[in-house]
């Protein structure tokens, strides 16, 4: 079981939040912030519900909440920490899972490095690489499932004076989209994006070496209606078939 670190300061902005009575405040998982996008200008042709949305890495969100920052609805990439929220009854009940996200390994374009999914050629690539870029796997459930994934494999010691850790996994991507690093792990969704895509290319690795990446989301105690309608949206077909077309597969 990973601890919930806590943080030694919660940014004010999120205290400020408490000033916006009418506003919905949802912590989101870095991984979905455009699936979410997406999923919150559907919610808005059937309710116009003032949603401020926040994207960082799961494990923060849930040390901010634990210490009292004014969210209302967590939407995290894992399980885990939204369990850990109503374990300590924070949270309304488990929540649900409203999907399941996706690894994969990631290069820049311009690197040249062709991602293949022999352990020959991983072997070649992860040799060849000077820096690899993960999500610190304390804080990002997707970091965690990198982890996971070069140990079963047999990778880690290739990679792990290699590594480069990102605060979340949108942080790690933007690693390796620049070119700052040679290769790294991101969520499907985001490589899947028009701008990531654009200037990377990704291989699906092997899901049977890491841990279904469960994300569940949970609402916090006392939400006011509207996080309530939001977290009903995104059990609704509409906002499912926005999910699946970001990469993410259905509880």
């Amino acid at each position: 079981m990973r601890p919930i670190r806590l943080l030694l300061i919660i940014p004010l902005f999120l205290f400020s939040l408490h000033s916006y009575g009418q506003v919905t405040t949802v912590a989101v998982a870095a991984n979905m912030k455009d699936a979410f996008i997406a999923i919150n200008e559907a919610f808005r042709t059937t309710d116009q519900s003032d949603i401020r949305a926040i994207y960082g890495s799961s494990g923060n969100f849930a040390a901010q909440i634990i210490n009292g920052a004014p969210f209302h609805l967590f939407i995290s990439a894992d399980e885990y920490y939204p369990l850990e929220l109503y374990k300590k009854r924070i949270a309304v009940d488990e929540g649900k899972v409203y999907a399941i996200g996706k690894l994969v390994l990631l290069t820049k374009k311009s690197k040249g490095i062709a991602l293949l999914d022999t352990k020959t050629d991983l072997t070649t690539i992860f040799s060849k690489a000077n820096k690899i870029a993960i999500a610190k796997p304390e804080l990002a459930p997707y970091g965690s499932a990198a982890v996971e994934y070069m140990k079963a494999g047999g990778l880690w010691d290739l990679a792990k004076n290699k590594l480069v850790y990102a605060d979340n996994i949108s942080v790690a991507t933007s690693y390796i989209a620049s070119g700052a690093a040679d290769i790294g792990f991101t969520a499907l969704s985001l490589a899947q994006t028009p701008a990531i895509a654009k200037e990377t290319h990704y291989l699906m690795v092997n899901e049977r070496l890491y841990t279904p990446i469960k994300q569940r989301m949970v609402l916090i105690k006392n939400p006011p209606q509207n996080a309530i309608k939001l977290y009903q949206f995104m059990q609704t077909p509409k906002a499912r078939a926005i999910l699946a077309s970001f990469g993410y597969a259905l509880p």
